[in-house]
């Protein structure tokens, strides 16, 4: 080894690792990890990296698993997680265990009593969720949805607050197109009893990675906050679901209008007024010019 050469500690090999297991774009994980394995080439190092890394990434882009025996698919998120590899649907009151390296659901089990929000809350829940299964069908091919209670659960009238979230997830990977992207948005409803309102707060990420002859990645983040009046369950997830409906929207949109305008804006400014000789190219003559002449020229040679 080169005297200026340092040998990284097996730490710091890991947190190597680890960063780009963590930084894989949307669906590429599993390649990333192969080749992350195959440099390590220390399979209890890679696998210390992989139980970090993996539970992480999967919650970060919310993933979407089937369950055993076609009851449904779990999403993989912070709101749902009860113990380490379990996460609630709610829909199905159904407690997934999963296996994040393999991303896969091993098994299930009925939710406990306790795991579940109370009668009160669950009303409320049920009703968003209804409303926004129905949304995220019409405007998301291939997307998942899912509300839950965060906080409150235990709720048991309309003097009580709580909050609910509701996950939104769409995916589309075409690895043999060289693409892969995702949509990804959360939504807090804190139910504020005291000033019979909602206050909603949205999070919205978008990411795409194309990568035929090139690596280009696009990863867009946009926050809101909303409100409205509380009321009865139904009329409630009628609201929010609008209001949802109409921010996503108005973000796409803009989202839309900024990148059509790239080839205009962006990409013009990019390129250089003039050359670095300050002076415009002569296109309409340029028989002046010969690469082979000046080549021959700086060389010396052809005299």
């Amino acid at each position: 080894m080169a005297d200026d050469e340092v040998e990284l500690s097996d730490e710091q090999k890991k947190e190597i690792a680890k960063w780009f297991l963590l930084n894989a774009p949307a669906g590429e994980i599993q390649f990333v990890a192969k080749d992350v394995k195959k440099i390590l080439n220390d399979d209890k190092l890679y696998h210390e990296a992989a139980s970090e890394a993996f539970p992480q990434y999967n919650k970060s882009h919310m993933i979407s698993l089937e369950m055993p025996g076609l009851v449904g698919d779990v999403i993989i998120t912070p709101f749902n997680e009860l113990e380490e590899n379990e996460f609630l649907d709610p829909r199905t009151t159904q407690v997934a265990i999963i296996d994040n390296i393999k991303q896969v659901c091993t098994a299930v089990r009925p939710a406990l009593d306790e795991e579940l929000p109370s009668a009160y809350v669950e009303d409320f829940r049920c009703a968003v969720d209804e409303e926004i299964a129905r949304y995220v069908g019409e405007a998301y091919p291939k997307g998942v949805c899912s509300v839950y209670c965060v906080t409150g659960k235990d709720a048991e009238g309309p003097e009580s607050d709580f909050e609910l979230a509701v996950v939104i997830s769409a995916s589309r990977h075409s690895p043999q197109n060289f693409c892969n992207g995702s949509w990804r948005s959360t939504w807090n409803i804190e139910f504020k009893s005291d000033f019979q309102s909602l206050e909603i707060r949205g999070k919205m990420q978008v990411v795409a990675h194309y990568f035929e002859e090139g690596n280009v990645q696009l990863d867009a983040k946009h926050e809101c906050n909303d409100s409205t009046i509380l009321q009865a369950p139904e009329d409630c997830a009628v609201a929010i679901a609008n209001i949802i409906r109409h921010h996503e929207a108005e973000y796409l949109a803009s989202l839309e209008t900024s990148y059509s305008n790239l080839p205009d804006t962006t990409f013009k400014d990019l390129r250089r007024k003039l050359p670095v000789t300050r002076t415009l190219f002569p296109w309409h003559n340029t028989s002046q010019f010969s690469l082979t002449r000046d080549i021959a020229k700086e060389l010396g040679v052809g005299k």
